[in-house]
C-alpha cells in the first residue's frame, strides 16, 4: 500500500441543487430541492440550505414539502447536468491519465499516476489548484479529499464538505478511522450494519478489536477478511479508468397510474426515442432491447428480445419495445415504464450499410406489414412547462419556468450572469413562449467553442436518472 497521500477523490457539493442555484440568481442563498415533483416523486438533492431543514436525497417529495414547504422545487435537467460534469471530468483527466467515474459529480483520481503529486505538499497543492479550476470553469464548488487509498480519500472528502479540502496525513489513519461509526466502511450497508450492531461492534475501532476470525464468523470469509483489513486502514484497491458500459436506459414514474392500453403504448414509444438518443450520444448500439414495466401492485415485469445485429435506429427500438409490449398485461394499471438497450457494440460503416441493406431487401425482422392500416394521427400534446427549466420569450427574453397549472405559466426573466430577475405569467399557450436551452453558468473565454446540451430530458416523478446525494 502506498505511504502518500495521492489518492484524490473529488465530491460536488449539493451538485444539482447547486447547478440550478448558478443558472437563477434568484435562488442563490436559498432553499432548492430537485426531484420528482409529483405525489411519487423522490428528492434527487437538496441544497445545503434546504438540508438544515432536515431534507436529503432518496426521501419522499411529499416530506421534504412538509419540512421545507417555502423551498424551491425543481424538476431535474440531466442534459445539463451531465454537460457540467463532463467540464469538471476534463478538469480530473489533465490531472492524471486514471480517473475513476462514480457518478456525474463524483470521481477519485490517482496523481501519482499522473505525475502530479507525490508527497503531502504536492497532493495539497494540486488539490487546491482542482478546487480553484473547477470554480472558474463552471462556477460551482466541489470538496476534495487526499489520502493513500481509495477508502481514506472519500471518508476526507465528506469531512471536507462543503467546499473544503481534507488531507489525511500517513500515521493518522487508525487514529481518524477508530471513533467512526462502522457505516463510514464501504461494503457496510444497512442490513450488515444491523448484523454487526447486533454483536455489539459500533464503530470502526470496535470492529478492529472484534478481530479477523470473528468477523469472518459473523459476515462470511470474504465480507470478514475484507472488513478487518478496511478497519486497521488498509484499502488495496486501485484507482480503476474505464467502467465498461453495459446498458443505457431510461425510466420514467407516472404520478397516476396509467390504466389506457394506447397510452402506454405512446409512453414505450417516447422512452424508446429517449433511450436511442442517449445511445447516440455515447457513439453506441446495441443487440438486446429491454422493456421494463412495474404494475399497480410494485411488482416489476422485465421483457428483452435480441436482435441479429446492433442497432441504433430509433424505429427498429420503438418496433422491438412494442412487441415487448404486447407480452405484458397492463390491465390493473401502470406506474412505472423503462426501456433500455443492451449488449453494446461501438458502430462501424459495415454495421450501417449491412442493416441498411437488410430492411431495404425485406429480409429483416422488423418488416412491417404494408397492407396494415396506417395508425391515426395523434393529436399534439399540450405543451409541459416543467418547473426549473429554461425558456425564451420573444418579448422578454430569457426566463425560467418558476411553476405551472390552471392554464397559465409563470415565468421569472433572468439568466445565470443577471440580477435577479421580474415575474411574469402566461397562458400555456402563448405562442410567443418557447422552451430554451440552458445558458453557461459562467462567461464564455472570447472564442471558445459553445457547448450547450443537445437534449433535454423529460422526467417522471423521482424517475429518468441517478440522484445524486453529496
Amino acid at each position: 500500500m502506498r505511504s502518500a497521500p495521492t489518492i484524490l477523490h473529488l465530491d460536488m457539493d449539493a451538485f444539482f441543487a447547486s447547478v440550478e442555484q448558478a443558472s437563477k440568481p434568484s435562488l442563490r442563498g436559498k432553499a432548492v430541492v430537485v426531484g420528482g415533483l409529483g405525489p411519487r416523486g423522490v428528492v434527487a438533492t437538496a441544497s445545503y440550505e434546504a438540508r438544515v431543514f432536515g431534507v436529503h436525497s432518496a426521501m419522499p417529495m411529499a416530506q421534504a414539502r412538509r419540512l421545507a414547504p417555502n423551498a424551491a422545487y425543481l424538476v431535474p435537467r440531466f442534459a445539463l447536468y451531465r454537460s457540467v460534469s463532463e467540464q469538471v471530468m476534463a478538469l480530473l483527466a489533465a490531472l492524471s491519465p486514471l480517473v475513476e467515474p462514480l457518478s456525474l459529480d463524483e470521481a477519485f483520481v490517482d496523481l501519482e499516476a499522473g505525475g502530479t503529486a507525490w508527497d503531502e505538499r504536492s497532493a495539497r497543492l494540486a488539490g487546491q489548484k482542482l478546487r480553484a479550476d473547477i470554480r472558474a470553469v463552471t462556477g460551482l464548488t466541489g470538496s476534495v479529499g487526499l489520502a493513500a487509498s481509495k477508502m481514506l480519500a472519500k471518508i476526507a472528502s465528506e469531512q471536507a464538505k462543503p467546499d473544503g479540502l481534507v488531507l489525511i496525513e500517513p500515521g493518522t489513519e487508525r487514529a481518524l478511522l477508530e471513533p467512526l461509526t462502522v457505516r463510514t466502511l464501504p461494503g457496510v450497508g444497512p442490513a450488515t450494519g444491523d448484523h454487526l450492531r447486533r454483536a455489539g461492534i459500533h464503530t470502526v475501532g470496535e470492529l478492529a478489536e472484534a478481530g479477523e476470525d470473528e468477523l469472518v464468523r459473523l459476515l462470511g470469509k470474504a465480507h470478514g477478511h475484507a472488513l478487518f483489513a478496511m478497519a486497521l486502514a488498509r484499502d488495496e484497491r486501485p484507482v480503476v479508468a474505464e467502467r465498461e458500459t453495459k446498458s443505457v436506459s431510461v425510466e420514467d414514474t407516472y404520478d397516476v397510474d396509467i390504466h389506457d392500453r394506447v397510452r402506454v403504448g405512446t409512453e414505450v414509444r417516447r422512452l424508446a426515442d429517449r433511450c436511442v438518443r442517449r445511445l447516440r450520444a455515447a457513439g453506441l448500439s446495441g443487440r438486446t432491447i429491454v422493456l421494463k414495466v412495474r404494475r399497480y401492485d410494485f411488482s416489476t415485469l422485465t421483457r428483452s428480445e435480441t436482435l441479429r445485429g446492433p442497432t441504433d435506429d430509433p424505429a427498429v427500438v420503438r418496433e422491438a419495445a412494442g412487441r415487448l409490449l404486447d407480452s405484458v398485461d397492463t390491465t390493473g394499471g401502470v406506474r412505472l415504464l423503462g426501456v433500455g438497450v443492451s449488449g453494446l457494440a461501438d458502430y462501424t460503416q459495415e454495421d450501417l450499410f449491412a442493416q441498411a441493406a437488410e430492411r431495404d431487401a425485406g429480409d429483416s425482422p422488423y418488416e412491417q406489414d404494408e397492407t396494415a392500416p396506417a395508425p391515426e394521427r395523434e393529436a399534439p400534446a399540450e405543451r409541459r412547462w416543467p418547473a426549473g427549466h429554461d425558456v425564451r420569450h420573444s418579448v422578454y427574453g430569457h426566463g425560467w419556468v418558476q411553476g405551472s397549472g390552471l392554464g397559465r405559466v409563470t415565468v421569472r426573466f433572468e439568466t445565470p450572469l443577471s440580477e435577479p430577475g421580474r415575474v411574469r405569467t402566461f397562458r400555456v399557450g402563448d405562442p410567443a413562449l418557447e422552451p430554451a436551452e440552458p445558458l453557461p453558468l459562467v462567461p464564455r473565454v472570447p472564442g471558445e467553442k459553445e457547448d450547450v446540451p443537445a437534449e433535454r430530458e423529460d422526467v417522471g416523478a423521482g424517475g429518468g436518472a441517478d440522484a445524486e446525494s453529496s
